[in-house]
């Protein structure tokens, strides 16, 4: 799995960014949050059309405005195609107001290069990256395919990494960092 200190993958993959007929899909480069200079959260999940996945990118979209404020381009991603994303957000009441697009990997080569593909079906793992504006993987949480990630601890990541000061153990943004 590529880790802390990597370079992120250069990647431009299809992503449904919209519900609008003709405004359905955008596509995503690894250039456009460093273009802007922000941070980017890339999270994966398995699958579309699951159960796990969908409580998910719904409490990663109830927090958008908490990445935003934090200068962080938010990305959601699977293996699934442009399509079935589109279709799950139109069956699935908690996806239709997504604030942030849902790339796609169909050929499965981002997932690979990241490292993040369970070996029997090749589907993501769910795995979370915090990638500063330089490109720069500073974070990375991996998770079994049955559990769920805690949108409010990589926030608390996302704070203390641009803090760029050493933090203590479950610091949160506002307390005092460590002085040596």
């Amino acid at each position: 799995m590529l880790s802390l200190g990597s370079i992120f993958p250069t990647f431009k993959k299809t992503a449904v960014v919209s519900l609008e007929k003709g405004k359905e899909f955008h596509d995503i480069t690894s250039e456009d949050h460093k273009n802007a200079d922000k941070w980017m959260v890339m999270f994966w999940w398995p699958k579309d059309f699951t159960f796990v996945c969908p409580t998910e990118i719904a409490a990663f979209n109830a927090k958008y405005d908490d990445f935003s404020d934090r200068d962080a381009v938010l990305v959601g991603a699977s293996t699934d195609s442009e399509f079935v994303h589109l279709a799950w957000r139109n069956n699935h009441d908690d996806l239709r107001g997504l604030k942030f697009p849902m790339l796609a990997d169909t050929s499965k080569s981002l997932a690979e290069e990241l490292g993040i593909l369970e070996a029997n079906e090749k589907i993501a793992y769910r795995v979370t990256y915090i990638v500063d504006p330089q490109g720069v993987i500073r974070w990375v949480c991996a998770n079994d395919l049955s559990v769920g990630r805690n949108v409010d601890e990589v926030l608390r990541v996302l704070d203390a990494l641009q803090t760029d000061e050493l933090c203590p153990c479950n610091w949160k943004q506002g307390e005092e960092t460590l002085n040596v």
